[in-house]
C-alpha cells in the first residue's frame, strides 16, 4: 500500500500561511534559500521515493508545475534542485470536479485530472503500484485531506517564526493522536517533525 505524505511549511505557533505579508519562511520557493546543506539533502532524499504528486486545482492553475519545471531547467546541475526534476518526472494528479480537460495547460506533462471525491480517488491511488505519494498544500486542500483521514505521514517543516494569526490545516479534522516518527533540527533554524496517525 502506498503512503500519502503531506509536507507543509509551518510557523512555530502552527500556522501554514500568514494573514500579513511577513517573510516568515526560510525558503519562499524563489532562488534564494536559507536552508542549510543537510536540510536540502534530506529534502531531496524524501523526493527520491516519491513517484506521484497530488495537487489541488488551485495549486495547479497558480503555476506549481510550471514553476518547478522552470527551476529544473534553470538549475540542471545543482544537487539541491534534483527534486525539481523529480516534480517534472513524477505522475501528477489534480483532484478537482471543476477543472475540465480543455483547461489543461500543455506544459502539464504526466498529469491527469481526477474527480474531487477525495476518499475514492486517494484510496484508489494508494492501492495502486509505485512509490509513495506527496502533497504540498495549499491549506484548504491539505485540510480536506486531513479531515477525510487520508494522510499517512505528516512532514511539518517548522520555521523559526511566530505569526500570531493565519491559516491552519488541522481545524476541521477533529481530535486525532499522532505517533512521532522522527524529529530533526537543522543549523538554519528549521525543525522537521514527522508524524503518523495512530489507529
Amino acid at each position: 500500500m502506498r503512503k500519502l505524505i503531506l509536507q507543509m511549511q509551518m510557523s512555530v505557533d502552527g500556522f501554514v500561511g500568514a494573514n500579513e505579508d511577513h517573510p516568515w519562511q526560510l525558503w519562499e520557493w524563489g532562488d534564494d534559500s536559507a536552508w542549510d546543506d543537510e536540510l536540502k539533502q534530506d529534502f531531496n532524499t524524501v523526493f527520491a521515493g516519491i513517484d506521484t504528486i497530488l495537487l489541488s486545482r488551485k495549486m495547479a492553475q497558480e503555476g506549481y508545475l510550471t514553476h518547478w519545471g522552470n527551476a529544473a531547467k534553470k538549475f540542471p546541475r545543482d544537487p539541491f534542485y534534483a527534486f525539481a526534476q523529480r516534480v517534472v518526472d513524477a505522475q501528477k494528479v489534480v483532484l478537482s470536479d471543476r477543472l475540465k480537460q480543455s483547461a489543461w495547460e500543455p506544459a502539464w506533462e504526466r498529469t491527469k485530472v481526477a474527480s474531487g471525491d477525495l476518499p475514492r480517488e486517494v484510496n484508489a491511488l494508494k492501492a495502486g503500484e509505485g512509490g509513495d505519494m506527496a502533497v504540498f498544500g495549499g491549506a484548504g486542500f491539505a485540510s480536506a485531506l486531513i479531515a477525510a483521514g487520508l494522510v499517512d505521514e505528516f512532514q511539518l517543516f517548522i520555521n523559526p517564526a511566530v505569526l500570531g494569526a493565519g491559516r491552519r490545516i488541522f481545524d476541521h479534522g477533529g481530535f486525532q493522536t499522532l505517533r512521532l516518527l522522527g524529529s530533526k533540527a537543522y543549523a538554519c533554524g528549521m525543525v522537521v517533525n514527522r508524524y503518523a496517525p495512530v489507529g
